[in-house]
């Protein structure tokens, strides 16, 4: 009772020293709280929010939205809750309390209060009840009409099943009417729902439904009116599509290419074709003559992908039909999409359009793997995958697509362009470690026997693997010396190597040319103004177009540019006063959902191996348009670093390489060498000498004649099969017959 009395006590006196008047109720809840135990008011509470942040009093103001969220109330509860007040009050209490600087937890509680209230708000115009009354309302007096409309308006896409056939219904025509009315309010919430029943429909729906469509105006029905009119079964069908169409802007082509436009802007995630922005889940549609319209709830994440590829299944198969052949571009577009699907799949969850073996629920069908279907299409439709990532500089859907080129293109299709450029070219410098490395062990392995535009860089990439992938480059642009410093260490304790500072690319663009990529870049230290010019200076450089992001801004201007950027998830928006941790924390989740991450050591391994025998092979062939050769002085020093892993591997490599630096470079390492080891080292000096003969200097010659002179049998005989191998003249060999070495 005494822990009781104190706590009140302390209320109380919050509230006699706020410097503004309480109100009763919150006053009463001072001086008898926990001891008396009466129930809570939450209208009262609500009130007492609203009267605190009016006055002023902030302290009082979190303490009681504490309290009213601590109640456990239900979203819908607490809309019911404040539209039984004043509403007026209410909203301008909340953005009263969000633009009040310098108090986070205020504006914390209050968009968490706001956001309760109108998510409520929908989850009750959404209701299957509510919409059932407000369409009874529609033909009520002109209040219950006002308010019906109002409140199937707010229910959206959601309200359409049961709008749609209230509009098709001939016993009520007052209510179809109305109904219809709705509808075109709806605007681009009802097209979707539409545009998925129309070519399932009777003639006499269809009718009524183009009807509608060319009176709301989206073109996005284009494709499906254009589809229907084509197919039709009744000239009145043909009749109302053709007027709609020329309601919305006459016919803009054939339906098959205005399905793979509108699933382009699916797969692009356009804001047009989202009609829930920021909510967790969208609407997928179904139509069933017998049952109408439903409706089932997707993942956002994976809403736009499923869209995209209906869409394109719908034009592939006109292209069947009106030509024999499916559009390429247009099976590189399901292919792209596939492929975003399944990396944006949430873990564990099922999607309804794209039930897989590993997640469907029982009596679904499941579908092939997104692998399947990107080898299955070919090398030409994976070099078209591969361009959309480049120019969408998407780093997952890029190593996707140059896996499929690896695994289907011989040395001509890795030459073959996509809009006069080479795609696989342009990924060998595209500004990600893991891309160009994927690319340059896709050439290796088509082996082509043409250059192309990058061919140059495949030796050098591989080389550059040989010695380890997992360094990360960052730079810092800031106005700032001792904010670089300060970035600059945090960064550098995270792994990054740092170039040096500047206040924009430009000034720093000689360390960036010498990195081999740039894997994060920091912005901080601007104007608001000047922060977007760096940013679009960054998107626009090429070392840095596909960089992420980091963005350090004022707390006046956070607000506003994480609303800009939160699309881009190239892009994090932190406000200045960032700790180490929190920076670090920050960097480390932007890097690895836009790159993947830093190259771990095993994965540096895997690199190291897959370049190695992608070198070795391209020597064995001879291959004229990647030099092996040019990876001469990487694998030399590889061979000469005592921690190297893999000399075995860089040996066989540095022996087809024509070179008396390599041929010496491998009798050096053969003297140095131990056991096993040695013997090793020998056998590729042997089959160096047997390729390009004898470079060796006196010196070495030396070295191997007592290496064969050695106790050791098995190293002696290694070391007279490499004297063999480089001919050397018979005076040396007299003095092992005689037995006197």
């Amino acid at each position: 009772m005494k822990t009781a009395r104190s706590t009140v006590s302390l209320v109380a006196l919050l509230v006699l020293f706020s410097g503004a008047a309480a109100s009763p109720s919150a006053f009463a809840r001072a001086q008898n709280g926990a001891a008396t135990a009466e129930p809570v008011d939450n209208a009262k509470l609500l009130e007492d929010w609203i009267h605190y942040v009016q006055t002023a009093n902030y302290p009082m103001a979190e303490s009681v939205a504490a309290e009213l969220m601590a109640q456990g109330l239900s979203n819908k509860d607490f809309s019911s809750l404040v539209e039984a007040g004043d509403i007026r009050r209410f909203e301008s209490a909340t953005q009263r309390a969000l633009r009040i600087g310098g108090n986070e937890g205020l504006q914390r509680t209050a968009a968490q209060l706001l956001n309760s209230y109108e998510k409520g708000r929908l989850e009750r115009a959404r209701d299957p009840e509510q919409i059932a009354r407000n369409i009874r309302n529609l033909t009520g007096n002109l209040r219950a009409r006002l308010l019906a409309r109002e409140g199937l308006v707010q229910a959206g896409e959601y309200a359409m099943p049961q709008l749609l056939e209230a509009y098709l219904q001939p016993a009520d025509p007052a209510l179809s009417v109305q109904a219809q009315t709705v509808i075109i309010d709806l605007g681009r919430h009802a097209i979707v729902p539409l545009m998925t029943g129309l070519p399932r429909m009777q003639p006499a729906a269809q009718e009524k439904v183009a009807r509608v469509l060319g009176l709301i105006p989206y073109k996005m029905s284009l494709p499906v009116l254009t589809d229907v009119m084509a197919t039709a079964q009744t000239q009145g069908v043909r009749s109302a599509c053709e007027a709609a169409i020329n309601q919305l802007g006459g016919n803009a082509g054939p339906a098959h290419d205005l399905y793979r436009f509108l699933a382009e802007s699916y797969f692009n995630e356009k804001s047009e074709v989202t009609n829930f922005p920021g909510e967790e889940y969208q609407l997928l549609w179904a139509y069933d003559p017998a049952s109408g319209l439903a409706m089932n709830a997707i993942r956002t994440e994976v809403f736009h992908e499923a869209m995209a590829m209906r869409h394109t299944e719908r034009a592939m198969q006109l292209e069947l039909d009106n030509s024999g052949s499916i559009n390429t571009e247009s099976l590189a577009l399901w292919t792209s999409a596939n492929y975003s699907r399944e990396f944006d799949t949430p873990e564990g969850y099922v999607n309804p359009a794209y039930p897989t073996a590993a997640l469907h629920e029982e009596g679904q069908t499941p579908r092939r793997g997104a692998e399947y279907f990107g080898i299955a299409g070919g090398p030409t439709v994976a070099q078209r995958v591969l361009q959309r990532a480049l120019n969408d500089r998407d780093i997952s859907l890029a190593r996707r697509a140059i896996g499929a080129i690896e695994a289907t293109a011989g040395g001509k299709a890795v030459l073959e362009s996509v809009g006069g450029r080479s795609a696989l070219g342009q990924a060998l410098v595209f500004p990600n470690r893991r891309v160009q490395l994927d690319a340059a062990l896709a050439v290796a392995a088509a082996r082509p026997q043409s250059a192309f535009p990058g061919s140059e860089r495949v030796v050098a990439t591989l080389a550059s693997a040989v010695r380890g992938s997992g360094a990360q480059y960052a730079t810092v642009l800031t106005p700032d010396t001792e904010r670089y410093q300060a970035i600059r260490a945090s960064l550098e304790k995270s792994g990054f190597t740092v170039l040096p500072q500047g206040s924009s690319l430009t000034a720093i663009e000689g360390p960036l040319g010498e990195a081999p990529a740039v894997d994060l870049v920091v912005i901080s230290g601007f104007s608001g103004e000047r922060t977007s010019a760096n940013l679009d200076e960054v998107k626009g450089f090429p070392k840095t177009t596909a960089s992420p992001v980091l963005m350090i801004v004022s707390p006046e201007t956070y607000a506003e540019s994480q609303r800009r950027f939160e699309a881009d998830r190239s892009v994090a928006v932190r406000p200045a006063g960032l700790g180490e941790s929190q920076l670090q924390a920050s960097v480390e989740d932007l890097v690895n959902r836009t790159t993947g991450g830093p190259i771990k050591d095993d994965e540096a391994e895997i690199y190291t191996a897959r370049s190695l025998g992608a070198l070795r092979d391209l020597a064995v062939s001879g291959n004229q348009v990647m030099n092996v050769g040019d990876a001469a002085g990487v694998l030399i020093g590889a061979l000469q670093d005592d921690a190297f892993a893999h000399k075995g591997a860089v040996a066989a490599v540095l022996a087809m390489i024509g070179q008396d630096r390599a041929q010496r470079a491998l009798m050096d390492a053969a003297a140095a060498a131990e056991g096993p080891e040695r013997a090793v080292m020998l056998a590729q000096v042997a089959d160096s000498a047997k390729r390009f003969g004898n470079m060796l200097e006196a010196r070495q010659l030396e070295q191997l004649a007592e290496i064969a002179a050695s106790e050791d049998e098995a190293t002696a005989t290694a070391g007279a099969a490499a004297l063999g191998a480089l001919n050397v003249p018979n005076r040396n060999l007299l003095p092992m017959i005689l037995g006197s070495k």
